[in-house]
């Protein structure tokens, strides 16, 4: 069996936390900034932890731990 490849893109936008969750950065964060409101550009810098439902195929695309 050969060796499973990481898919690339997925790698640079999702990190696996010690409890093997997956996080993830907010989008909507880089353009049109002055539509937005300071909070709601403040919550966008915060990262996020992925939902349950996207774990599988997240598993698919990082298979060693990402």
């Amino acid at each position: 069996m050969p060796k499973m490849k990481t898919n690339r893109a997925a790698a640079k936008r999702f990190r696996r936390t010690a409890t093997g969750k997956v996080k993830r950065g907010h989008a909507f964060a880089r353009h049109h900034l002055g539509l937005k409101s300071r909070k709601r550009k403040r919550r966008l810098h915060a990262s996020a932890i992925t939902e349950s439902t996207e774990r599988r195929h997240l598993a698919k695309l990082l298979p060693y731990g990402g």
